[in-house]
Order: structure tokens, then sequence, then C-alpha cells
């Protein structure tokens, strides 16, 4: 007798589910029938990974580093299950050769200007996750069904029976995988974790406006637990302007960043950039007036190696022979911008043949500067002067479903029968996203979300 395994989301995690499920009954001569569905039409499924530089924290596509399981619970505040990132470490190399198997190349690029951790990346990024094992899942005999919504998980004697789309259809499943993403296009649950202006966060990903929190919903409505900081997510600047996806602006640490009355209110070189954007995006929405700041760098920031990949804007800055055109241009206090840039200056007493953008170079500010400037600090005086404006952009929330280390739903700390989930929809992180990890987690646990859902359909 035919089982029916159903995988909800079209991203990372639900393609390796899906390509892991079929892959794991032909292995058993389990006949399973996989179906796929996205609520987003095929030209726009994906989820928020067709439309990210996918980067993943991996010293080489064959390892991870060896702090790997103690940095990722650093970067959760010690909040994050151990268990859950030791499965992630121990599986990511088999996973990725496995994914590479599928026609997915990967290289180790140079990751914007700032060095961190190491990282690989498809070659490509995230189209071509997309496109591969999406081509490869079909092969494998899944059946996907885009511009599809499931609303409801049906249960039969406590495990999962079936998925219930919008439409009133109801596919039967022995199991499911949720792996549509966490709420950030949901507007009421982005106010109830946000407060006031949370649903009004730009969306880093246009396209995520599928990510509306669904299989949350469906998993709660089955008593699922919740990971994650309800109130955490993942928010990086961009350039408000720009059409690109993702259109980061990442030279803020070079310079100084203002408001729109032209002063500064924060440390700019707290840390490498992967470490600050995410408080600084946040203060950007939810504390500076107009929720738009402008980071203002003089000509040499062009004399950067590789600068430019430290903006995925495709618009030019705002360019002025002095701070007084600059801030015309922009709309900023002049008077107040051209104090600010003095004052900050005055203050840039070290050697600039310290600078280093590629590190903290412990080029600081002197202590009378309010706020400090810890790294980068070098004076704004030549001309042309440059400015990008900056607007925060959410790509992910934390809080989620409780799953274990065989991605399976918690309920009461105890597995539901047949419900796995992976990706974004899972909690796990707290405080801050572990840099790199997002897209490596949806892989991994998808992987394993696929397998589990195979062998749930045996007991």
């Amino acid at each position: 007798m035919t089982k029916n395994i159903v995988v909800i989301g079209q991203g990372a995690a639900g393609l390796s589910a899906a390509l892991a499920a079929a892959e794991a009954a032909r292995a058993k001569s389990i006949a399973v029938a996989i179906t796929l569905v996205d609520k987003a039409l095929e030209q726009d499924a994906g989820g928020n990974t067709r439309w990210t530089p996918s980067y993943m924290r991996m010293a080489s596509v064959d390892r991870v580093e060896p702090s790997f399981v103690h940095d990722m619970l650093e970067a959760t505040r010690f909040q994050g299950d151990e268990g859950y990132f030791a499965t992630l470490a121990q599986h990511a190399p088999a996973t990725v050769k496995w994914i590479a198997g599928h026609g997915v190349p990967f290289h180790q690029p140079v990751y914007y200007l700032a060095k961190g951790p190491p990282r690989i990346q498809p070659v490509g990024g995230g189209e071509t996750i997309h496109r591969e094992l999406s081509r490869a899942a079909r092969e494998a005999g899944v059946i996907f069904r885009c511009g599809c919504a499931a609303d409801t998980l049906q249960t039969a004697n406590g495990s999962i029976a079936g998925v219930c789309l919008a439409t009133g259809e109801t596919l039967p499943a022995d199991a499911a995988v949720l792996a549509c993403g966490g709420f950030q296009a949901n507007a009421a649950m982005m106010r109830e974790h946000f407060g006031e202006g949370g649903d009004a966060i730009p969306l880093l990903a246009p396209r995520a406006h599928f990510n509306s929190g669904d299989g949350i919903r469906m998993a709660q409505a089955l008593g699922a637990d919740l990971s994650g900081e309800p109130n955490g997510m993942h928010i990086e600047p961009v350039d408000p302007r720009s059409k690109n996806q993702a259109a980061v602006v990442l030279l803020y640490p070079y310079g100084i960043v203002v408001g729109r009355d032209g002063r500064r209110f924060f440390d700019e070189g707290a840390g490498l950039v992967h470490e600050t954007w995410e408080a600084f995006s946040r203060r950007l929405h939810f504390e500076v007036p107009g929720r738009t700041a402008y980071a203002i760098l003089d000509a040499r920031v062009r004399a950067i190696t590789d600068w430019q990949r430290a903006t995925r804007s495709e618009v030019p800055p705002f360019e002025a022979a002095t701070l007084a055109e600059l801030a015309k241009q922009i709309g900023v206090d002049a008077d107040n911008l051209k104090a600010t840039v003095a004052g900050y200056n005055a203050a840039c007493t070290g050697d600039p043949k310290r600078f280093d953008a590629t590190v903290c170079d412990g080029l600081a500010a002197s202590a009378l500067l309010a706020p400090p400037k810890s790294n980068w600090a070098r004076a704004i005086a030549e001309p042309p002067f440059l400015a990008w404006p900056m607007t925060g952009a959410i790509a992910y929330t934390f809080g989620g479903l409780a799953t274990d280390a065989s991605a399976r739903v918690l309920r009461g700390g105890v597995p539901i029968p047949g419900l796995t989930a992976a990706g974004e929809i899972t909690g796990h992180f707290y405080g801050t996203a572990p840099n790199a990890v997002s897209v490596l987690r949806a892989f991994v646990f998808g992987r394993i979300a696929g397998r589990e859902a195979v062998a749930s359909l045996r007991s």
C-alpha cells in the first residue's frame, strides 16, 4: 500500500526533505508518494533561499571548525540546544557532499570585506540551490504543487493523517514536513512579538512575503512546543532605493552613520559588520526618526580593495564635492553634519596607515568622541564625499517550533508522530543569528526531516 508524505515549502529545507525522503523510500523499497506544496506560484517559489547568497559556515566543503558548536552556543547566549548544534556540525559535511552530488557546486568565496569565520557558498547562490534541487527532486518522483497553500494538519489517533489546503482539498499524509519559513510577512504576528512598528519592517527578500507563519500556526493547533527568541530576528541594513534582492550596504563601519539630524548615534566600528548589523538595523527601524540613516564616507573608500563587495545595491551613492552639497542631496541638516564630521575628524588621532577594512584594526577614535568609534576611525576629509541611505530589512524571525535532533516537532517535549520541521520555521536562535548558518541548517535538518518522515511510516 502506497504511503503519502507531504512537504510544505520549497526552500532549502523543503527541497532537501523531499529529495531525501524520495531517496530513503527507494532505498528501503517503501512505496511512498511525496508531494511538495508551496503557496507561491512557480516563478516566485523558493522561500528566502532562492533570493540570498546562501553563505554557509564551514571551514571547507568537508569540515566545520572545531569551535563550531561553542560558537553557535555563544551566538545564542548559551540558550540554544547543544544537541541541535552538535547534530548540525556532525551532519554538515556529508550533507554538503550530498547536495553537491545533485548538481550544486560549491566554492569558498571572499565574504564581503570583513573577515570572520570561514564560509562556503553554492556557485550562483540560492538560485542554483532552487534550480538544481528542484530538478533532482522531480527526477526522483516528487510531485510539485505551486500556488497551493497549506492551511491545517489533520491527525488520526494522534498521528499525522492529512494536510488540508486553503482551497478545501485535503491531501492524505502519513507524515508531513513543515519547511515554510518564519512569520516575517505576517503583520499581526510581527506586531504581537515586536510591538509597534513590527509590522512595518521591510523584507530583505521581497518575495518572502509568503513567509507568514502558516506552519507555526498549524503545528501550534496540535499543541506543538515553541523554541527560539519570540522577538528575535535577523535584520540587515539595505539601500531603500535599490530594486535588488537583499541590497545590503555594509560599508558603514569605514565611515560614520548619521540620522536626518546630521548626528551620529552609535559606534560604527564596534565589531566586524556581521557582528553589528543586527543591532544597528534594529535600532534603525525602531529608534531612528524616519527609519533611515546615512553612511557618510570620503573618496578613500574607493581605494579599499574590492570595496564594491560591501554593497549589493545597484544604485550609486550620493556624491558631492562638499559636505554642504552632500547634506542638501540627502536632506540632512547641513550645519549638524559639518559639525559632526569636524568633531569626528578631530578625534581620529591614530595613524591612518593602520587602517585595515578586513579585520578589527584597533584604529579607535580618541576617548572624547561620543558615541565612540572603536575601529576604522579615519578622518572623512578627501572629496568627493559619499552617502548611502540605509534602512533595516528583516531576513527571518527567530521564534518557531521546537524540534529535536531528528527534526521531530515536539509537544510537551515528546515528538508528534509523523511531524517533522526544518529551516527558519524552527526556533533555536536567541540573541543574534549565528553568522552564515540559516541555509546550512535548512539543508542538514531538511535532509534529516525527510529521512525521519520515511522512518516514521514503518512504526
